[in-house]
């Protein structure tokens, strides 16, 4: 893979995050592993003038944020000032603040989403999803996730598929890209594995997921941002980045 399309999601540093001093830190740390943009995420407070600016000085691209859910049903606004300071077209509604759990709580989720959607797009931004397992759950013939994207229109919500959970509510990742051909700018690679009998994250290269097949996929889907996430790492999160950016750019064409 190219080291251009890859990206750090710095939830996974969320720990080296907590004030603008280990935001500075942090993104000199990320920078030198070899990463040329980050997904900003997990942040603690930081006004966006500072961000953008410690951005700038370590030659970072913000490819995308996650914003709270409630913030960009609620705020709209708010949230397309932050990505315009940031020069960022892309965000995700990163975790259902609904609580669905019946095919009426997706479908009224779904046009909030819509709504949301609308208003970002006008402002030239671009909302996307981020799944977990939650949305896997089935109500009726389909799942959460399918009500989630039928019931929305495509120009204004998007998918960032996110590869562990897809596979851990049952679903196929790869199948996942296919559907939603020209409707997922970003793709979070996380990879899923088993360890001692029970499933765990791990680094890119470790578990069950094959790669090569989602990222191919994945680029005829019009995927532009692979970004690497990992929830909970077993070793120190700065080497689990590196070994998973390593992996890619070896063993990924």
């Amino acid at each position: 893979m190219n080291r251009s399309e890859i990206a750090a999601q710095l939830y996974t540093l969320r720990e080296h995050l907590k004030t603008p001093e280990d935001i500075a830190k942090t993104l000199k740390k990320v920078k030198k592993l070899g990463f040329n943009a980050v997904q900003v995420s997990g942040t603690g407070p930081i006004e966006p003038k500072e961000l953008k600016k410690i951005l700038d000085g370590e030659g970072l691209i913000c490819c995308a944020t996650h914003e709270p859910g409630a913030d960009i049903i609620d705020n709209p606004k708010a949230v397309i000032e932050k990505l315009d300071i940031l020069n960022c077209k892309y965000t995700a509604y990163p975790y259902p603040h609904t609580k669905p759990k019946c095919k009426k709580d997706f479908h009224d989720l779904a046009m909030l989403l819509n709504r949301a959607g609308k208003l970002l797009n006008e402002a030239g931004k671009i909302l996307c999803y981020h799944n977990h397992g939650i949305e896997f759950q089935r109500c009726g013939k389909r799942t959460g996730l399918d009500i989630i994207y039928d019931e929305t229109e495509p120009r204004y919500l998007r998918g960032e598929l996110d590869t562990y959970w897809v596979q851990y509510g049952g679903g196929c990742p790869e199948k996942w890209c296919k559907k939603l051909k020209k409707r997922l700018p970003l793709l979070h690679l996380k990879e899923y594995g088993i360890v001692d009998n029970q499933v765990k994250m791990l680094e890119i290269g470790s578990g069950v997921l094959n790669w090569k097949k989602i990222v191919k996929t994945a680029r005829k889907a019009g995927t532009k941002w692979f970004i690497i996430e990992q929830d909970v790492c077993e070793i120190d999160p700065f080497d689990s980045l590196k070994i998973s950016l390593e992996y890619l750019i070896k063993e990924v064409d």
